[in-house]
């Protein structure tokens, strides 16, 4: 049976392709009598189906070599476009981890959109994503991964916009597509510029490609550059980074899935391209240098926001960069590593503030408070992702960044630097978060703010015994390291960053030092709360010129464009009406205007041969 399941493990997106395509009937208009909520019980039915599928598919396949599948596609023109699909530990545990995370996300979803009517909708899109993430991990091919990165791509447009009646809504939908399109049209060029270089689009052709091949060093570099630039926007990477703080505008359900899975799809993508990209010194310094940039600075215009959302989203964008650096020098592993610990606390901490923004009147963190006594599953729920997330062993994300700077400790320490300053900085972030919010005395907007109902609450404390159990996972499967080979000095490093981070941000929120909380300086107060001006920026600069090139292509349009048909329109009017005239009935005149237009044909077409003579006479 565990065989069978997984040799048919490329059948697990249809199940929620299935489910997202069963919720459409119940979209307003075509199924009335039932209510909206059978759309999302289906969908929950397909998912489960899902994920156990792909969880005893993930036991047969441990230790077992990959083994690939070929669908054709199309062959036309000597273009052969085959579907490879590679079954192996790490895809079909990816597809674990994005079954499971959806599965916990719909419940959620159940008790979160209690009164919406919107659930076909929803439902049917949140099927989209999950086939689609699913496809994404089984897939071996950068042509068809590319594909599947458009359609997210689709979706996260039409999740987001769910509620299209508010204007915010509709502006994030939009700003979202658009910023993520800039980077799949870069993209696309390097996928199209990477096939005359290896002759192939499959990840393992590519990578036994790329051990020999010599290749011309600035070629590879625009093609790298092309390459990173569709991850940098999935993954919110500056500058491609607001759209994830935009996205927020989506339900909160949603946004469980948007932090967690589907911001590491650019991240899978960026893995499987690693040994391409390391073809150029230049690219993999690129790759750490955005990494690097972003981690830190969105760490620190997290600590400076008063949104609930937007201090989590910036977290996310900072744990991505953690997650370019180790693509950027190679550690694969430490990157597949950080994916997987990022993905199940940041969804634990959407879940836990999620609640409040459902049944609280505001989402400002400075106008809530004491609701440790209120919401207490919440709270607990909040403290372990936060500690799922950073350098606090032994939990996951002490064993992900563990990896990563023993790997840099003797190669490249400043990047251990880096890393470390943004543990404390998270930490930092984290803690004010729980210090503002659940600490301190109720507030006017927290007085009456109770704990949210079972179906909230239920996949939240699933998935907190699951962070708090994520290293039994991993030492049971043989990815922790023995604690007789662990860099000490390392592990000592991180734990004390963890230590000062939340220690320094634990006495400033959780006592008495009055709030809110100011640097010395306001310009710099003022550079992490505005995103150090990056939406300023983009209207002085990539907004205006995008506006002034509108102008001039309608300047050209109506007047260039438009003034040659209106001349031809009005010279053919003329000639029409001049013509007219000529309508006498005698032979003769008509014998005359034939004669007339022969000649001037004639002399049109002899002038190269006697015009030149004729001037030469005049001159």
């Amino acid at each position: 049976m565990a065989q069978f399941l997984l040799e048919t493990v490329w059948l697990v997106p249809c199940y929620a392709l299935i489910g997202g395509l069963l919720a459409v009937p119940w979209s307003p208009g075509v199924i009335r009598r039932t209510g909206p909520r059978p759309a999302g019980y289906v969908n929950l039915v397909m998912t489960f189906l899902a994920l156990m599928h792909s969880a005893i598919a993930l036991f047969a396949t441990w230790n077992q070599p990959p083994v690939e599948v070929f669908i054709p596609w199309l062959s036309t023109a000597g273009l052969n476009l085959t579907i490879a699909i590679e079954i192996s530990s790490i895809s079909v545990g990816a597809i674990t981890v994005i079954t499971g995370l959806n599965f916990l996300a719909q419940i959620y979803a159940i008790g979160y959109m209690e009164m919406d009517w919107g659930w076909g909708r929803f439902y049917s899109l949140l099927g989209l994503f999950e086939a689609g993430l699913c496809a994404l991990a089984l897939c071996n091919n950068l042509f068809f991964s590319y594909v599947i990165l458009e359609v997210l791509t689709l979706g996260t447009y039409l999740l987001v916009g769910l509620w299209f009646s508010q204007p915010l809504v509709v502006s994030g939908a939009r700003d979202a597509f658009l910023t993520k399109r800039v980077g799949d049209l870069f993209l696309l060029m390097g996928v199209l510029g990477l096939w005359p270089l290896a002759g192939t689009w499959n990840y393992t052709e590519l990578a036994e490609w790329a051990t020999t091949a010599n290749v011309d060093p600035t070629v590879i570099a625009l093609v790298g550059l092309a390459l990173i630039a569709g991850p940098m926007g999935k993954c919110a990477q500056f500058p491609l980074h607001l759209w994830l703080d935009e996205a927020m505008e989506g339900p909160v359900p949603s946004t469980i899935l948007r932090n967690s899975v589907v911001v590491a799809s650019g991240a899978w993508v960026l893995i499987k391209l690693q040994p391409v990209l390391t073809l150029s010194p230049f690219v993999s310094s690129a790759i750490v240098a955005i990494g690097a940039v972003t981690a830190v600075g969105a760490s620190l215009i997290a600590i400076a926001q008063v949104d609930i959302k937007r201090c989590q989203s910036y977290s996310v964008s900072a744990y991505m960069g953690l997650v370019f650096i180790a693509v950027g020098t190679k550690q694969d592993d430490a990157a597949l590593l950080l994916v997987l610990t990022h993905a199940v606390s940041a969804a634990l901490l959407v879940m836990s503030t999620g609640g409040i923004i459902w049944n609280s009147i505001t989402q400002n963190v400075t106008q809530l408070g004491g609701l440790w006594s209120r919401r207490p599953i919440s709270a607990i729920a909040f403290i372990i992702g936060t500690l799922g997330l950073i350098g606090f062993p032994p939990l996951g994300g002490f064993w992900a960044l563990m990896e990563l700077t023993d790997s840099l400790w003797e190669n490249q320490p400043w990047l251990v630097g880096v890393v470390v300053a943004v543990n404390v900085l998270t930490a930092v972030s984290l803690t004010r978060e729980f210090g503002l919010v659940f600490a301190g005395k109720p507030k006017q907007m927290s007085e009456r703010s109770p704990e949210v109902h079972w179906p909230m609450v239920l996949p939240m404390v699933i998935l907190f015994g699951f962070v708090l159990h994520l290293p039994l996972v991993l030492q049971s499967l043989a990815l922790l390291p023995d604690w007789v080979t662990l860099n000490k000095d390392v592990a000592l490093l991180l734990i004390w960053s963890t230590i000062f981070g939340c220690g320094i941000s634990g006495v400033i929120y959780l006592g008495n030092i009055p709030k809110p909380i100011r640097l010395p300086w306001q310009p710099l107060q003022d550079l992490f709360a505005y995103d150090f001006y990056t939406p300023k920026i983009y209207r002085m600069t990539i907004i205006f010129s995008v506006a002034q090139l509108s102008k001039l292509a309608d300047m050209v349009d109506r007047f260039v464009v438009d003034g040659i048909v209106n001349l031809v329109g009005l010279f053919s009017l003329l000639t029409g009406e001049g013509l007219k005239y000529s309508t006498s009935g005698q032979t003769q005149f008509y014998a005359f205007t034939v004669l007339l237009g022969v000649g001037v044909l004639g002399m049109w077409v002899t002038w190269p041969f006697w015009g030149v003579q004729f001037l030469n006479l005049m001159f």
